[in-house]
């Protein structure tokens, strides 16, 4: 599956404004819609690649944590660049219960979109968005490459979303 992009744009999105609506086949080969999930929060993670050790740990830690997005009424839709085979036997080893999103063809088009595709290395690069159920970025952040997110600001984000 090809990816559908809208308001494709080289820059991050601000906050308060739309996120990118985007379709990407997650590791079942399944569409994901982005605005399907309106009346949703999303956490929209990119990370460089399957199978990395960063990558892995801050997966595992969402895996590990899902109280954090139950709560807040959020859904966690996490993209790479990586093929939807590569994301199924990632998500198969390492147990995780939430969708990877293949963004492989056209190769890193939504986190192109999202302003974090690094073209230098072909790979996303390491950001988080926390989009409201009206579908508007609240928060966002890119992480420096090598370094981990830290998951105690997100999680407050997430939780003032779930008070709202």
């Amino acid at each position: 599956m090809t990816a559908a992009v809208e308001a494709a744009s080289a820059a991050v999105p601000g906050l308060g404004s739309l996120a990118p609506d985007f379709e990407l086949a997650n590791q079942y080969g399944e569409p994901v819609k982005l605005s399907s999930f309106r009346g949703r929060n999303v956490a929209l993670v990119f990370y460089p690649f399957a199978f990395s050790g960063i990558c892995t740990g801050e997966l595992c830690e969402i895996r590990d944590n899902p109280g954090m997005f139950e709560d807040s009424n959020a859904v966690v839709l996490a993209v790479s660049v990586d093929s939807k085979f590569s994301l199924r036997a990632y998500a198969e080893q390492e147990g995780y219960g939430f969708d990877l999103l293949a963004d492989f063809w056209p190769h890193g088009a939504v986190a192109e979109s999202y302003g974090v595709f690094d073209a230098g290395s072909g790979m996303a690069k390491r950001a988080t968005f926390i989009i409201d159920a009206g579908g508007r970025v609240r928060y966002s952040v890119v992480n420096p490459r090598g370094q981990a997110r830290d998951f105690n600001e997100y999680r407050s984000v997430l939780a003032e979303l779930g008070r709202a």
